[in-house]
């Protein structure tokens, strides 16, 4: 399979859109769209790093208790966080109950926070400009970019941030675009370019 294949309403997408209408509403609304913002950008990755080892269909779902659990995702507010608040997360059914993900989750924020948008900036500086959108059989999980996002972010004290993470961090935040070749979603703006 080298392209898009066409969802029940007749639009063509990216193959792995096809498995749930979850998946089909966050590709057509969300996936590989820009996020520049430092609480959207902590959101995503924060979202990413507890995927790791779970389906993303598995986190899509628990989306909203995870804002609720992480106060929004104000890297402020859960860079507050204590160890009772760890222990009240790990109580929560809503979210993925793993202590070192949890704990990753607000050591994070705390850097994002000292960071502010000197975050955004390590993140948006990795964007990959201008690259063909890729066939359905060669989306790659890591890229040389990734590793350099991954080094980048661990350089600045974060934690669960491997190439992989990475990688799909800048799919879901518009770095890269790897919509599948024929998909109904629009193409990224070209670098430096940001109204289209």
């Amino acid at each position: 399979m080298t392209g898009a294949v066409a969802g029940p309403d007749g639009l063509l997408r990216c193959p792995w859109a096809l498995g749930t209408p979850d998946y089909v509403v966050y590709h057509d609304t969300e996936w590989g769209r820009p996020v520049t913002d430092v609480a959207g950008l902590y959101e995503r990755l924060t979202l990413e790093a507890f995927q790791s080892g779970l389906s993303w269909l598995t986190i899509l779902r628990k989306r909203e208790n995870f804002r609720r659990a992480f106060a929004g995702f104000d890297p402020v507010a859960v860079a507050g966080f204590d160890e009772g608040d760890v222990e009240r997360l790990l109580g929560d059914a809503g979210i993925v109950r793993n202590r070192a993900k949890i704990e990753a989750a607000v050591g994070n924020a705390r850097v994002v926070a000292e960071l502010g948008q000197g975050f955004a900036d390590l993140v948006l500086a990795h964007r990959v400009p201008d690259r063909p959108r890729p066939a359905a059989d060669a989306v790659p999980a890591t890229t040389p970019e990734s590793v350099a996002l991954s080094k980048a972010l661990r350089r600045a004290g974060l934690r669960f941030v491997g190439p992989v993470t990475a990688y799909a961090l800048m799919q879901a935040v518009g770095l890269v675009d790897d919509h599948v070749q024929g998909c109904w979603v629009p193409p990224l703006a070209p670098a430096g370019v940001t109204d289209r």
